[in-house]
């Protein structure tokens, strides 16, 4: 093995252990084990992963690009405290994004994304019943995102994906313990427009989905808190 392969390899390791940092922070950010303004330490988080700081630091700086995080100057690194305004802007844009997504999925639908979307509909109403909340904010989440998949839009999902990422830590920081109760509902009575050709109705379900959610929020809240051992374990 000459020295351009070692370094090659190295390399993909470097990335392979970044982005595995990446991903554990960020499910655990998305799935509310990770609170809004958590410090998180560099030492620490190179002990739980068996990692430089460098690589640790490597991964917060790519989250912060995605607003995940901030990095604070002589602080490190908090999970972002998104502001009522923010929130606004952020289910503003969604609601810009998804109504053009949900009619040009209703023009190119097949069968087949019908069914795909079904089963995900499934999904989310098990973990409802189940009382399985992790599983059903990933769920209700990606059901956005998957239908940008099934239309073959890879940059519309990741767009999305950090969108619903963001939109985690607001309804983590703002949502009432009543709201989003009916989402899993409201997404299957939008793939029954869709399946019926309803363009119209279709669109108008996503964007009165979206405000039910935005409605829910409660921006007097106090902010909660928690500890990244916890959250990690």
């Amino acid at each position: 093995m000459n020295a351009h392969t070692d370094t090659l390899d190295r390399d993909e390791s470097t990335a392979s252990a970044t982005a595995r940092i990446v991903e554990s922070l960020t499910r655990a950010i998305v799935e509310h084990r990770l609170h809004p303004g958590t410090k998180l330490a560099e030492q620490k988080l190179a002990d739980h992963f068996g990692v430089s700081r460098t690589l640790v630091r490597q991964a917060l700086f790519q989250m912060a690009r995605n607003h995940l995080i901030r990095m604070e100057p002589a602080r490190g690194a908090f999970v972002s405290t998104p502001s009522a305004t923010e929130a606004r802007q952020v289910f503003a844009v969604r609601r810009m994004l998804e109504a053009e997504m949900t009619r040009a999925f209703v023009r190119q639908v097949s069968p087949e994304q019908i069914a795909a979307l079904q089963a995900h509909v499934a999904q989310e109403k098990q973990a409802v019943a189940n009382e399985d909340v992790t599983g059903r904010t990933e769920l209700l989440g990606d059901f956005h995102v998957r239908m940008a998949e099934l239309m073959g839009n890879d940059v519309l999902a990741q767009m999305l994906d950090d969108l619903i990422s963001r939109c985690a830590l607001i309804t983590l920081m703002y949502q009432s313990t009543t709201a989003a109760e009916h989402s899993s509902d409201e997404h299957a009575a939008i793939i029954q427009a869709i399946a019926d050709s309803d363009e119209d109705k279709a669109v108008q379900l996503m964007e009165q989905h979206l405000q039910h959610v935005e409605q829910g929020l409660q921006f007097d809240r106090k902010l909660p808190s928690n500890d990244i051992s916890m959250a990690l374990s």
